[in-house]
């Protein structure tokens, strides 16, 4: 916390912001990717989180702390069983069989194969003993410590930090809810029920509680297992299709998402269905911003900037007062490097990758319901380009925005819009010389008066009264020292002096200048063909 406060500001109290470098960014994320290891469950958590916000934290922390994987080693069966017999009764009586060694282990879960007295195989997702009291004490050492790292940034990540801290704590608690999960499966599945290209498995309700949740269980192929895959003869890059177009139904349409999806929670079916893992992290997506999210894909799709703009704008992502020349700047420069050497492809990764890298330099915010949306395209669009080198996100997404009627409402809008538009014109066109006739004959008259209101958005004449106060204070201050000095009043003279520099550092920070948005050089080309040849 020290040194991120550290690279805000050159000191602790006072002092302008600076500029460290990329490098001593990654060497303080791994730093911090130790810490969050050792420090246990709710900070492995809080990692994964922190990775999805670029609002608060540089890219160089984005790329490390996006490596941290949700995989401990299980607890001793001993510690999980009682948990579970807790919630379900003797193991020998509500299950035919039970494997006790554990076949995924996470920092909240663990999950163990069995069978049903009907002969159902089953995936039996155990809550971590004692996990519970272990978050309650870590999510009250992070509302302790937020306060102290707020004092040292700025607003706007302050702001993005406060929200942060509630997200967090918000979406551990529902992790830890095994019932809230068994709804949210069940919800999704039934929205794919008619559609043999997925496979979700069912919730077995007579198994499963708040800490316990039993699931059908269903194997396969694991989604990057290229080789496999390609040895059973499975298409990848209908596969790849197929994958991109659940989530545009999902976030788009349904409204209810798995917010999840990297390859350990996907799996491919020997007739290649995919099957979706852990429902612990998923979301919902209301309306609005489903509508705004369609809008952001059209307009990626037609290279249309200012909607582009405008939809970030309208979502809560960029500010209304943010340098649209210079945004639009990015955003070009962005689609560029995202097509690459071949002018029709498009990388949606690359583009939000571009934005992510911006957002922490310029005046942005990520809301906490985008930040799991944001999540999923990134990771999902990785999926997909490894089981299809070749394979257009933009396009899959046009396509399915196409079919599904989205496009040619979103034109009707417009169109609609336009007449209404055309209309307010004609009305303001009749409208207009009466009124302009009248303004003249009062002009004539001399009875015309003008108002004049001056608005001070940025509080100018707030900080003259506060330098004018603080100047008037430090003139009271030094004639104080000066006179408690000659009086030989030494104790009282030395109260004076502090008093006196304390307004003297306040008046110098009224006049300290903000700092300006400096565009860097982050989308060109040559990085992004470094940034592959890394990967």
């Amino acid at each position: 916390m020290l040194a991120y406060a550290r690279d805000r500001r050159r000191f602790f109290l006072f002092g302008r912001p600076r500029r460290v470098t990329a490098e001593t960014h990654r060497q303080r994320a791994e730093v911090l990717l130790e810490s969050l290891l050792t420090l246990g469950p709710t900070f492995i958590k809080l990692g994964q989180l922190l990775s999805t916000r670029p609002d608060v934290l540089p890219p160089a922390y984005i790329d490390v702390l996006s490596a941290l994987q949700d995989r401990v080693p299980p607890a001793a069966w001993a510690d999980a069983k009682v948990v579970l017999e807790g919630e379900l009764g003797p193991v020998e009586e509500r299950f035919a069989e039970f494997d006790t060694e554990a076949i995924s282990g996470a920092s909240l879960g663990q999950v163990y194969r069995g069978r049903l007295d009907d002969g159902t195989e089953v995936a039996v997702k155990v809550r971590r003993p004692s996990v519970e009291e272990l978050v309650e004490a870590d999510l009250r050492v992070i509302r302790w410590s937020m306060p102290l790292l707020l004092y040292f940034v700025d607003d706007a990540r302050a702001f993005s930090l406060e929200n942060l801290a509630d997200e967090f704590a918000k979406t551990i608690r529902e992790e830890m809810d095994y019932e809230r999960e068994a709804t949210m499966l069940e919800e999704i599945r039934a929205n794919f029920t008619d559609d043999d290209r997925y496979r979700i498995p069912s919730v077995i309700d007579s198994h499963s509680s708040a800490r316990v949740l039993t699931m059908e269980y269903v194997g396969g192929t694991k989604i990057t297992d290229v080789e496999t895959l390609e040895a059973k003869g499975i298409d990848r890059g209908r596969l790849a299709e197929n994958l991109q177009r659940s989530y545009m139904q999902m976030i788009v349409d349904d409204g209810v998402f798995h917010a999840d999806p990297h390859p350990g929670n996907l799996a491919v079916t020997d007739d290649g269905r995919i099957v979706f893992y852990d429902f612990g992290m998923s979301g919902r997506v209301d309306e609005y911003v489903q509508e705004k999210i369609v809008e952001f894909y059209i307009a990626v799709a037609n290279q249309d900037i200012d909607a582009i703009l405008d939809a970030l704008i309208a979502i809560g992502t960029l500010s209304p007062d943010a340098d649209r020349g210079m945004m639009a700047e990015v955003m070009e420069l962005a689609i560029q490097d995202a097509r690459g050497e071949d002018i029709e492809q498009y990388r949606v990764q690359q583009i939000v990758g571009q934005v992510e890298d911006s957002i922490y330099e310029f005046p942005l915010r990520l809301p906490k319901n985008l930040a799991l949306v944001l999540r999923v395209a990134t990771v999902v669009e990785g999926v997909c380009v490894t089981l299809d080198p070749d394979f257009d996100f933009i396009s899959t997404a046009t396509s399915y925005l196409t079919e599904e009627g989205y496009r040619e409402e979103s034109i009707r809008r417009y169109l609609e819009a336009s007449g209404d538009q055309l209309r307010h014109s004609a009305s303001s066109i009749v409208r207009v010389p009466p009124k302009a006739e009248r303004l003249l004959d009062r002009a004539d008259r001399d009875d015309l008066y003008v108002r004049v209101d001056v608005e001070d958005s940025r509080g100018n004449f707030d900080k003259l009264a506060k330098r004018l106060v603080y100047g008037l204070l430090l003139t009271m201050g030094l004639f104080s020292m000066g006179v408690l000095y000659a009086l030989e009043a030494p104790e009282a003279s030395i109260v004076a002096a502090i008093f006196s520099a304390a307004i003297t550092l306040l008046l110098y920070r009224s006049f300290r200048k903000p700092r300006s948005l400096q565009a860097k050089p982050q989308f060109t080309r040559q990085n992004l063909r470094q940034r592959r040849r890394e990967e």
